[in-house]
C-alpha cells in the first residue's frame, strides 16, 4: 500500500473554481461565485442554455460569499462586510445598467433577515439595526427607487420575523429574558394588536417557517403537544392553528432526528418535502406533486443533496450534491423532463486525487450516552495506529455532517485518522441530546470528546500517543479545555478563534446578540456572576496546565470572539512560562474568508501538526499565499 499523491493546499482551501449556483426566476439564466482576474470571489451571470458568463460585482479584496437573485428578474443582491467584522450591507444590482447600489448605506448597521415574495417582486423586507444596535426592525426596500422604510419596530425582543402570503408581516417569535422561553406572537392584520399563540420553555425546541396560504395557520417545528399534538424529544413538523396555537396537522417527524430542511411550493405554502439527517441526510417527499421528481433525483444525486434555488413557476430547480470522496458538484434539475444535468464541479483540481472515504459510527460516551461520528482514514494506508486529528465543530449549537469536507480530506490526504463527533449540546439529535450539554463546558461535553479519541484507540485506528485536537469557534475553546483539562489524551492542538476566558466571552457579544443573551446564560452557565463556574471552565485560568504545544489563529476583526479572547490567553501562558505559537490575521474576523488567508493558515497548520504528530507535508505554494495578512506575534508583546 502506498499513500495518494499529495493534494496542494490551494486545490482545498483556495476559491473554487465555481460555487453556489442560483436560478433566475425566469429560469434562463443562474448566477454563481467564482474568482476574477484579481482572484477575489464575485458574482458572475451567464445563460442556461450555455454562452458567455459576465461578471456583474466588483469585489476587489474581501470576496462576495452571500447573494441571491430578487424576484423582480432585473436585480441580483449582495452582502458584503468589511474585514469580517459582519456589519453586512446589502447591495443591489441592476443587470440592465450594471448600476450598483447599497440599499443598507447606514454607518455601523448590519442587514440581518432578507424576505422576498413573488407577490411583491419589486420590494424587499430586511431587518436593520439602525434605530437601536441590539434589535432589528424590519424596513421595506423599493429595489427601483432604492429606499427603505421602518414596515415594523422591534419591541425590544423579536429574533425572527414571519410574513403572510401577501407579504405582510403578521408573526414573530420572541425571547423571553427571564426565562430563556420563546413566544411565537401572531397578529390578524398589520393594524392589529400582537397576541400570543404557543410558547416553548428553554429546554423545549420550537420555530417557525410560515403562513399556510390562507393566513389561519402556521408552518412550525415543535417537541411540545399543542392541544391534540403529543409531545416528542425530537422537534416534528406540525401546522400550528394562528388562532389559538393547537395543533391542527403533523406534517413530518422521525423519532432519531429533528426536521431539517423544509421546501415549500410558494404558490400555495403547502410542504414538498422535509429532510431528516442522523448520519446521512436522507428526503421524504411530503407532496405528491413532488414525488416522482425526487425519486429522479434519487437516482441521479448520489452524494448529500440540498436544493439550492428554484425558478419562479417551480419548474427548474438547482440542487448541490456534496459527496464524501468527490469535488461538490452542482446540477440542474427539469421537472418536465425528470432529467438531472451538471452544471459544473466546484473545484475539478480534485479529480486526479485519490480523495478518502467517510464513515459513520455510533460511540458510546463513559456515562452511557450514544453519540454520532464520522471517521475519515487516509487512504493508501493500513487503518492501524495511525496518527489521530479530533476536528471539533463550532457552536457548540451545531453538528457535524457526512459528506463533502475540505479539512477531512486535507488531514487524511497528509496521513491522519480525522474523527469527527457529534458530542452533546450538539444541535439536530432531540432536545434531550441539545440539552443535556447546558452548563457542560469543559465538563460532560468536553469528556465526549475525550471518549471520542479513546473510542479511536481501543478500535485500533488511532496512535493514542499521537493524538491532537483542532477545531474554531467553540471547537477553539474544546481545544484549549482539552488542552488544559485534560493533556494527557493530545500530543498537540489548534485554536482558531476560540473563547478563552467565559464571563469575558459574554460580556463581549454583539449587541444585536441581545435578545438571545438569556439562552447563552442558561446553555454555557452563568459564569458572569459564578465567579467558582468561570473560573472552572475557562482555560484562561488554567494555562499552567497547558504542557503540550499549542497554534491559536485569531482574525483581528472578530465581532463573536474577540481579539482580546486569543490575546488573553496568550499572555496567560507566557506569564507561566508555557509556550504557544500565536498567528493574528489583520483582516479576518470570526474564520478565514480571503484565500491568501486560509491557505497561509492551513500550511501553518500543517507544518506544525507533522512536527508533532508526524504527518506528511505537501508543497509550499508561495503563490497562493501572497497578499495574507498573517502576524505571528511575540507573547512577550502583549501587554
Amino acid at each position: 500500500m502506498a499513500p495518494p499523491e499529495l493534494i496542494p493546499q490551494s486545490v482545498l482551501f483556495g476559491n473554487p473554481d465555481k460555487a453556489e449556483p442560483k436560478i433566475s426566476p425566469d429560469g434562463t439564466r443562474y448566477a454563481y461565485l467564482s474568482s476574477s482576474d484579481k482572484g477575489v470571489l464575485n458574482v458572475f451571470v451567464v445563460p442556461v442554455s450555455g454562452g458567455d458568463a459576465k461578471m456583474v460585482t466588483n469585489d476587489t479584496h474581501r470576496g462576495i460569499r452571500m447573494f441571491d437573485w430578487a424576484l423582480d428578474d432585473v436585480h441580483l443582491l449582495y452582502k458584503q462586510d468589511v474585514g469580517g467584522d459582519e456589519n453586512f450591507h446589502l447591495h443591489a444590482v441592476n443587470l440592465s445598467t450594471d448600476e450598483v447600489r447599497d440599499l443598507t448605506p447606514f454607518e455601523g448597521c448590519r442587514c440581518d433577515a432578507l424576505m422576498m415574495s413573488k407577490n411583491a417582486p419589486g420590494s424587499l423586507l430586511v431587518g436593520l439595526n439602525v434605530r437601536d444596535k441590539s434589535v432589528f426592525d424590519m424596513h421595506r426596500v423599493d429595489l427601483k427607487e432604492g429606499t427603505a422604510e421602518m414596515d415594523t419596530q422591534n419591541p425590544g425582543d423579536v429574533a425572527q420575523w414571519v410574513v403572510d402570503h401577501e407579504f405582510k408581516i403578521r408573526g414573530c417569535m420572541a425571547t423571553v429574558q427571564a426565562d430563556g422561553s420563546k413566544v411565537l406572537r401572531v397578529r390578524d392584520t398589520v393594524d392589529s394588536e400582537w397576541r400570543k399563540v404557543a410558547e416553548w420553555p428553554h429546554d423545549e425546541s420550537g420555530g417557525v417557517h410560515r403562513f399556510t396560504k390562507d393566513g389561519k395557520g402556521l408552518f412550525v417545528e415543535t417537541s411540545i403537544a399543542h392541544g391534540k399534538g403529543e409531545a416528542s424529544d425530537t422537534a416534528r413538523l406540525i401546522v400550528m392553528s394562528a388562532a389559538d396555537g393547537t395543533e391542527v396537522r403533523l406534517v413530518a417527524s422521525d423519532a432519531r432526528v429533528d426536521v431539517d430542511d423544509v421546501e415549500f411550493d410558494d404558490d400555495e405554502d403547502e410542504v414538498e418535502a422535509v429532510s431528516f439527517d442522523y448520519d446521512r441526510k436522507e428526503w421524504r417527499a411530503i407532496s405528491d406533486s413532488v414525488r416522482e421528481d425526487y425519486e429522479a433525483l434519487a437516482k441521479g444525486i448520489k452524494g448529500s443533496m440540498t436544493l439550492t434555488s428554484k425558478s419562479a413557476n417551480n419548474r427548474k430547480w438547482i440542487v448541490s450534491d456534496f459527496s464524501d470522496t468527490k469535488s461538490p458538484r452542482y446540477c440542474l434539475y427539469d421537472r418536465d423532463t425528470k432529467a438531472v444535468s451538471l452544471l459544473f464541479l466546484a473545484r475539478p483540481k480534485l479529480e486526479p486525487y485519490t480523495l478518502a472515504p467517510m464513515t459513520s459510527h455510533v460511540i458510546e460516551c463513559s456515562d452511557g450516552e450514544k453519540m454520532v461520528a464520522f471517521l475519515t482514514l487516509p487512504p493508501g494506508v493500513e487503518p492501524k495506529g495511525l496518527p489521530l486529528v479530533l476536528v471539533v465543530h463550532g457552536g457548540p449549537w451545531a453538528r457535524d455532517h457526512w459528506g463533502w469536507n475540505p479539512q477531512a480530506q486535507w488531514l487524511a490526504n497528509r496521513g491522519y485518522a480525522v474523527l469527527m463527533a457529534n458530542f452533546r449540546a450538539s444541535t439536530g439529535y432531540g432536545k434531550r441530546w441539545l440539552h443535556l450539554g447546558d452548563a457542560q463546558w469543559g465538563e460532560t461535553m468536553q469528556q465526549d470528546l475525550t471518549d471520542a479519541v479513546a473510542w479511536a484507540v481501543r478500535e485500533g485506528y488511532a496512535d493514542g500517543a499521537r493524538a491532537a485536537i483542532f477545531g474554531g469557534s467553540y471547537g477553539g475553546y474544546a481545544t484549549l479545555a482539552g488542552l488544559a483539562f485534560t493533556p494527557e489524551v493530545y500530543c498537540c492542538g489548534v485554536d482558531i478563534v476560540g473563547p478563552a476566558h467565559l464571563r469575558t466571552l459574554l460580556q463581549s457579544v454583539p449587541a444585536y446578540w441581545a435578545p438571545m443573551k438569556k439562552m447563552l446564560t442558561l446553555r454555557v452557565g452563568d459564569v458572569e456572576n459564578d465567579d467558582t463556574l468561570n473560573q472552572k471552565a475557562s482555560p484562561f485560568y488554567h494555562a499552567k496546565k497547558i504542557v503540550r504545544p499549542l497554534l491559536i489563529a485569531q482574525g483581528a476583526n472578530d465581532p463573536r470572539v474577540k481579539q482580546a479572547e486569543s490575546d488573553q490567553m496568550v499572555q496567560a501562558m507566557h506569564s507561566v512560562g508555557t509556550k504557544v505559537e500565536y498567528v493574528l490575521y489583520a483582516d479576518e474576523g470570526h474564520g478565514f474568508a480571503r484565500p491568501c488567508n486560509r491557505v497561509d493558515f492551513y500550511q501553518r497548520a500543517e507544518v506544525f501538526l507533522s512536527e508533532h504528530c508526524k504527518g506528511r507535508v505537501g508543497p509550499a505554494e508561495p503563490d497562493q499565499t501572497e497578499g495574507h495578512s498573517a502576524s505571528v506575534i511575540d507573547p512577550a508583546s502583549l501587554k
